[in-house]
């Protein structure tokens, strides 16, 4: 079993979605995600790690 991961940073919050950017390939396009999915505590710049079907915050980065 491959365990998929990616990194993500938080671009912008625009109400009850958050635009992530892929952070191993910038160029790709913006991806919206619901807040509910996410940590409440997120903001514009926080980094986030996708994995097990999940989002964590990345802290330290």
């Amino acid at each position: 079993m491959q365990i998929v991961s990616c990194k993500y940073v938080v671009e912008q919050i625009n109400g009850d979605y958050a635009m992530l950017r892929n952070l191993e390939n910038p160029d790709s396009e913006l991806k919206q995600v619901a807040r509910g999915l996410l940590s409440e505590e997120i903001m514009e710049g926080t980094k986030l790690l996708y994995e097990f079907l999940q989002y964590s915050v990345i802290a330290g980065e």
